[in-house]
């Protein structure tokens, strides 16, 4: 396993639909392995391919009090009541239901790192998938895991967290990641 670097809002990849794993293999596998090294190295909770360069429908989550980065995920999240499951793998997720009701959640972005918003998504969801092993499943999510499966998927669509924001708060941010980056620059 090895860390891979994470790509960052401006780069255009982060807008690229991903496209369907044909079949789950040892590669497709070796590349989980390291997306789930280069979340918990970055302190995440998830991660698409897409924010690692790989343009393919693969997410995946670690929402477990107990994780790697759980000093750092119980800064941001509310953990509590969550059951210790450890990491999950999605290949071709899919959402075959949401609720009306929704949820609002402060969210963050590995590939937008220092800024976060609230978002409203559908607060219960249910996703197909093939795990790591390339077995068909499928779960009934809510709470966090249904937040965090949602904005995963939005990365497989071409859509950051920022696409969700009203165009004032995203031009906000986005102006300060211009100037964070020229400031970079003349260093």
């Amino acid at each position: 396993m090895s860390v891979r670097p994470i790509i960052e809002v401006p780069n255009p990849l982060l807008k690229t639909i991903s496209t369907p794993v044909e079949a789950v293999t040892d590669e497709t596998r070796a590349l989980m392995d390291d997306m789930v090294e280069t979340m918990y190295d970055a302190n995440g909770i998830g991660l698409a391919a897409i924010q690692v360069g790989v343009s393919q429908r693969i997410v995946v989550m670690d929402i477990s009090p107990d994780s790697e980065a759980q000093d750092d995920k119980a800064e941001r999240y509310d953990l509590s009541g969550l059951e210790d499951e450890g990491v999950r793998y999605f290949v071709n997720p899919e959402i075959t239901w949401a609720s009306e009701e929704t949820n609002n959640y402060q969210e963050g972005c590995l590939s937008v790192p220092g800024f976060y918003d609230d978002v409203e998504r559908p607060a219960q969801c249910r996703v197909k998938f093939l795990d790591y092993h390339g077995v068909e499943q499928e779960i009934d999510c809510d709470g966090l895991l249904a937040t965090c499966i949602q904005h995963e998927l939005d990365h497989l669509n071409g859509i950051v967290f920022l696409d969700r924001l009203s165009r004032l708060k995203r031009q906000m941010i986005l102006k300060k990641i211009r100037k964070a980056e020229r400031d970079a620059d003349v260093a």
